[in-house]
């Protein structure tokens, strides 16, 4: 169904995650430009500020902040959400009435919109978005291809994580094949740090602490690194996986304090990484958050005492 409403819609309105990742922004890309060629009126949309990280890939300033009247789109695209939410403060906005199409992979998607196309076994969405642009016709040019091969190459850990699939695999060879300069790609998203990023880096390092049974590790970080170092919330992408390289470690654990000027008390976003076969999905899930099993996060509201606390408390299931 999702494919005949693509097919019939004229005006379309895509969206994706805040804090967007690689698989956000490369599957909002790759469509929006994929529907674009077949007429389409394409509106895209990130609630958050675009990683700097990311502006390298063809067509970053097309996104918007703002969608304007949503009775303007025949249908509203989600990608790569769990949940309508995680689209930020414009759900609370949604017309009852609008189609919402709702493609993603996550195992912990909860099912929402009009239509839904879920797919827990995919690498990634950017992967679901190369199969959905063969099957209405568009040909994948050079564009595209940077975005999907961004999309499967940072939701796969540069291929590291269990979610690598040969499908993943040869998708992104044919990318490279189009056209896509990978040491580009990689040299943007994995090697290219300012001094400040070190230096927050080496701050954060100092914060790590390991569970009593060993197999869960904890660092932090607060606005005052972020300030004492003059970075940004672009410099924190990677962080958590250092934690995951400490020897026996099955669980990485990052908590960011994300606290703004409304808010009434601290709020910290909990990153999780799965170094073997602990699902954090799923005690992502248990905290009202999502994610994959290699990879998940969610919101707390307290101190940091607090939440650090609880956060040592899910070692005891590992």
């Amino acid at each position: 169904m999702i494919l005949e409403t693509l097919k019939t819609s004229s005006r379309l309105l895509l969206a994706t995650h805040i804090r967007p990742d690689g698989d956000a922004i490369g599957s909002l890309l790759a469509l929006g430009r994929g529907l674009a060629s077949l007429g389409k009126e394409v509106t895209l949309f990130n609630e958050s500020a675009i990683p700097a990280i990311f502006r390298f890939l063809p067509g970053m300033d097309e996104i918007v902040s703002e969608p304007g009247d949503f009775q303007a789109y025949d249908a509203l695209v989600v990608l790569d959400c769990s949940d309508i939410s995680r689209i930020g403060q414009v759900a609370e906005r949604l017309p009852q009435d609008l189609s919402v199409l709702n493609i993603d992979h996550h195992i912990t998607n909860t099912g929402f919109g009009t239509q839904q196309w879920v797919e827990p076994k995919s690498s990634s969405t950017g992967e679901m978005i190369y199969h959905l642009l063969g099957d209405l016709g568009v040909g994948i040019d050079q564009a595209m291809a940077y975005a999907i091969y961004t999309a499967i190459l940072t939701d796969t850990g540069s291929f590291l994580f269990q979610n690598t699939t040969p499908d993943s695999l040869t998708i992104c060879g044919e990318m490279a094949a189009k056209g896509v300069d990978t040491y580009k790609v990689a040299q943007h998203l994995f090697a290219t740090y300012s001094l400040g990023r070190l230096k927050l880096l080496n701050m954060v390092l100092e914060t790590i602490e390991i569970s009593d049974n060993g197999k869960l590790s904890v660092m932090y970080l607060t606005q005052e690194m972020l300030k004492e170092t003059e970075t940004d919330v672009d410099d924190i992408n990677g962080l958590v996986n250092y934690a995951k390289y400490i020897e026996d470690v099955r669980v990485a654990v990052l908590i960011q304090e994300a606290r703004t000027p409304l808010d009434d008390e601290g709020r910290y976003h909990v990153s999780l990484r799965s170094n073997g076969p602990v699902d954090v999905g799923s005690i992502a899930a248990s905290y009202g958050g999502g994610g994959h099993p290699g990879a998940a996060a969610f919101t707390a509201f307290a101190t940091l005492k607090e939440v650090k606390k609880e956060v040592m408390r899910i070692s005891e299931s590992l």
